[in-house]
């Protein structure tokens, strides 16, 4: 049973996730749009969302789907653009209170999307379990709940008005890269080679034929590898004794 103090540190989670969960419903509601528009059944879409909660992994998925990519194509895709959320979870891991069980680590970690992980990582002290069960719950079913509205709204939109909605995704993505960009060369310059490589993969006869899943995963390694060579993340100094 929950005491007076846990049901303040629930809502207290539930407020703080309120405003990722209604940014997420957006978003979903453009993925519902966009997975029905390639014919994919109602329910599909719903329990993909239900059981991955990852904006750009899931989209990658559709093109993937789309071209009628191999299972070892998507899953690399997915291995490849979902990769942060595991560092996201071991850092967050060292910010969890005694209160926080292995199974309840499992659960939290299934929902600790970029969003979580910076209001979690934000927070003053350490955080327990019942604060966390509150912050992702509205993400969660915001996510899910935006991508039934989607799909089923989808086929009742004008075809004109679908591709209207479904350039969402593209200013939710512009939103993402824009910011860091003014102020790091090395994302500008991860964000050009990407954008080099996925044209060449696009124009080129000899690379056009190579599946939408693997020029992800191709492209992400060589910006980030480029990145990270050109612009190494310099250790700090050691204090002087």
């Amino acid at each position: 049973m929950m005491t007076e103090q846990d049901k303040k540190l629930w809502r207290q989670g539930l407020q703080d996730g309120l405003p990722i969960g209604l940014g997420y419903f957006s978003v979903a509601f453009t993925f519902g749009l966009e997975a029905v528009a390639l014919a994919l059944p109602l329910w599909a879409p719903v329990l993909i969302s239900m059981t991955n909660v990852t904006s750009a992994g899931q989209f990658a998925g559709l093109s993937i789907i789309a071209a009628l990519g191999s299972l070892v194509e998507l899953a690399l895709a997915q291995l490849i653009i979902n990769l942060r959320y595991a560092l996201m979870s071991l850092s967050l891991s060292q910010k969890l209170d005694k209160t926080v069980r292995l199974r309840d680590r499992f659960l939290i970690a299934f929902v600790n999307t970029d969003e979580v992980f910076a209001v979690a990582a934000g927070r003053p002290g350490e955080v327990g379990r019942v604060y966390m069960f509150g912050l992702i719950c509205a993400p969660y079913f915001g996510w899910a709940l935006g991508t039934l509205c989607g799909a089923c709204i989808g086929d009742f939109l004008p075809p004109s008005l679908a591709s209207a909605l479904g350039i969402a995704i593209y200013g939710m993505f512009l939103a993402i890269i824009i910011p860091p960009a003014k102020q790091n060369r090395a994302v500008v310059l991860a964000i050009a080679i990407a954008v080099a490589l996925s044209c060449l993969f696009r124009w080129l006869p000899l690379l056009s034929g190579v599946g939408s899943g693997f020029v992800i995963i191709i492209c992400t390694l060589v910006a980030a590898a480029a990145a990270a060579v050109i612009f190494p993340v310099k250790e700090a100094a050691a204090d002087a004794d």
